[in-house]
């Protein structure tokens, strides 16, 4: 019995020297990656930036009363704010990778209001529309804009039941994909609130 237990740890010390020399390494736990850290935004961008939520706004409530001339005349004033916010002001950043980011989606946002501007037709000002949602729910998670909250909502049946989202500062639902043929469809499926409690 003694001689089958020596065997036993001999050919396991065998086969640990084996693997070890035949390339066998053992694993390192892998380093967490650092959160991207960041501060409360200076005043100047918060203003900023609630510019630019100001002038999305206004393209969602035209977009809701079904006005092309306003959607037209806001996606303008849309592209001024994206164009115009303050991303270097943006705190805390110690990787520079936020305001990189910001700057990425402030650049697809005013690129898709420019379209939606000259869109001609109510159906292809939504359908840019639907875009610029997605921009400015993004862009605001990543710069944690700490000014009022905001809302995320849904409607399933836009575009032949697809679905879209859209951001309001309301609860109440105000559908800018139909309009008034159906005001009110939709839901609330998420916040963002990074001010301080």
């Amino acid at each position: 019995m003694k001689k089958l237990i020596i065997g036993i740890l001999l050919l396991a010390v065998v086969g640990l020297i084996a693997w070890k020399l035949l390339g066998g390494k053992e694993e390192k736990p892998r380093e967490k990656q650092k959160a991207l850290s960041i501060a409360e935004n200076t005043g100047t961008f918060n203003q900023s930036y609630a510019q630019l939520l100001q002038a999305y706004y206004a393209v969602k409530d035209a977009l809701v009363a079904s006005d092309t001339a306003k959607a037209t005349a806001a996606a303008h004033q849309l592209i001024l704010a994206s164009d115009s916010l303050k991303v270097s002001e943006i705190q805390g950043d110690t990787s520079g990778m936020i305001k990189e980011t910001a700057k990425s989606y402030t650049a697809n946002l005013s690129t898709t209001a420019k379209v939606l501007a000259d869109s001609k037709t109510l159906d292809d000002k939504r359908k840019q529309f639907e875009m610029i949602a997605d921009a400015v729910w993004s862009l605001t998670r990543t710069v944690k804009y700490n000014g009022e909250k905001v809302y995320w909502q849904y409607c399933p049946m836009a575009f032949n039941d697809k679905g879209a989202y859209w951001m309001s500062n309301d609860t109440i639902i105000m559908n800018p994909y139909f309009g008034n043929e159906m005001l009110h469809c939709g839901s609330t499926e998420d916040s963002l609130n990074y001010a301080k409690k």
